[in-house]
């Protein structure tokens, strides 16, 4: 059980804590409720944009990752379509360097030309690498412009075109930062070594004097159920086949979320998987294949990911998935094979929360759902789930008309 402190500032900055004197380091993790579904459709890739541009020196501190060095520590941040996460690890003696650190970048970045022409090169660059030049690497592009037609999911991360970033102006990004960089629309999760009440009383110092800023509450369109099968092939210079399966799913705050996240384990979770056992092992019809789901807050999608073995057809291999989730409509997953998958988990998210890092990310994002104490439910709420439920859930997500299926042919 993680015990969960937490106090508010009066500009609307929340502060979860956990003390664990069982390490003699600290951390801050920063979450900001903003991510890629916050874009503007013709400005996207913004919230990436601004993970590498939060390191290119803030109102009274001109380099970041200096003052992080000398005091011993180490920091990261990461982006998704939900949120932007940035985090510092730090000796507790210098613990007070973290607070000063991303507080003055919370006040307000140094924006000049040159740091953004940087960080826009670095984007692009990284655009190019993964996405444009990496085999395999836009399917998140195609699969997504398949799978939503309204939401702001249909882009990922990265943006939806270079241009939207080479574009960008001075004013564009000041113009972000201003709306979501704000306390009020911000979780700061401290654990590892320190106190709560030396948590607040640094919070309070270094973050306090920020003022609110007048964030606008979320509007976005809500995704129309899909009602017929979409399917799109495309060709490009990669070594094999590859098929692409996504179906839509619950959101976050729905319990049918767990029964596909369940469902994903019960397909691909390790070499006994059902996927992995009977079409990689036995039947021989992929070399390999895997399922997961976006893990998304709002209605996210559901993979199935797979290179079909040499002589192979596409069509043969997308047959063999159907039937295998035939399988999982039809008949209850037996008990034992349940249970299986849920003393994985369980473990996992031992594991996982035995480290003060994770524990500071993850009581900032169940924060963000919630309340942070939300963490110590998650084990139950998927121990609770029958294979019922499993059986239920399939039935209505793995339907043709749900499905967006994506043929990645290699050139011949």
């Amino acid at each position: 059980m993680i015990h969960v402190n937490r106090h508010i500032l009066t500009n609307g900055l929340r502060i979860v804590h956990h003390e664990d004197d069982t390490t003699k380091m600290v951390c801050l993790n920063l979450l900001y409720d903003v991510g890629a579904r916050d874009e503007d459709p013709s400005h996207t890739g913004f919230a990436h944009l601004f993970e590498h541009l939060m390191f290119g020196g803030s109102a009274h501190i001109p380099d970041y990752d200096t003052p992080v060095q000398n005091a011993g520590g180490e920091n990261n941040a990461w982006t998704n379509n939900d949120i932007t996460n940035y985090y510092i690890t730090l000796p507790y003696q210098n613990a007070e360097t973290a607070f000063w650190l991303e507080s003055d970048r919370m006040l307000s970045l140094k924006f000049s030309q040159r740091s953004l022409d940087i960080q826009k090169n670095v984007v692009i660059e990284e655009f190019k690498q993964r996405n444009l030049n990496q085999p395999y690497g836009d399917t998140s592009h195609l699969l997504r412009e398949m799978a939503y037609q309204i939401h702001p999911y249909q882009w990922p991360t990265i943006g939806k075109d270079i241009s939207h970033i080479s574009n960008a102006t001075l004013d564009d990004v000041k113009d972000f930062f201003y709306r979501f960089y704000a306390p009020n629309n911000a979780i700061l999760a401290v654990t590892g070594h320190i106190s709560f009440e030396e948590t607040v009383r640094l919070a309070t110092k270094w973050f306090a004097p920020i003022p609110p800023r007048d964030v606008k509450i979320r509007q976005l369109p809500k995704e129309k159920p899909q009602t017929s099968l979409r399917r799109r092939t495309v060709e490009r210079n990669v070594p094999v086949d590859a098929l692409y399966m996504a179906f839509h799913m619950p959101n976050r705050f729905q319990p049918e979320y767990y029964h596909c996240d369940l469902i994903t384990d019960v397909l691909s979770n390790g070499r006994s998987s059902r996927l992995n056992r009977s079409l990689v092992q036995e039947q021989k019809v992929f070399s390999s294949i895997d399922a997961y789901i976006s893990g998304s807050i709002d209605e996210g999608l559901l993979f199935i990911v797979g290179k079909p073995a040499e002589g192979i057809s596409l069509s043969s291999a997308e047959t063999h998935v159907w039937d295998e989730l035939f399988k999982l409509k039809e008949c209850l997953v037996p008990e034992e094979e349940m249970e299986k998958v849920k003393n994985k988990f369980e473990s996992e998210q031992i594991f996982n929360n035995l480290n003060y890092l994770n524990i500071a990310t993850n009581l900032a994002y169940f924060e963000l759902l919630g309340k942070a104490e939300d963490l110590n439910l998650e084990v139950g709420k998927y121990r609770s789930i029958t294979a019922k439920d499993i059986k239920d859930t399939a039935n209505r997500i793995f339907v043709p008309e749900n499905c967006n299926i994506l043929y990645y042919k290699a050139i011949k």
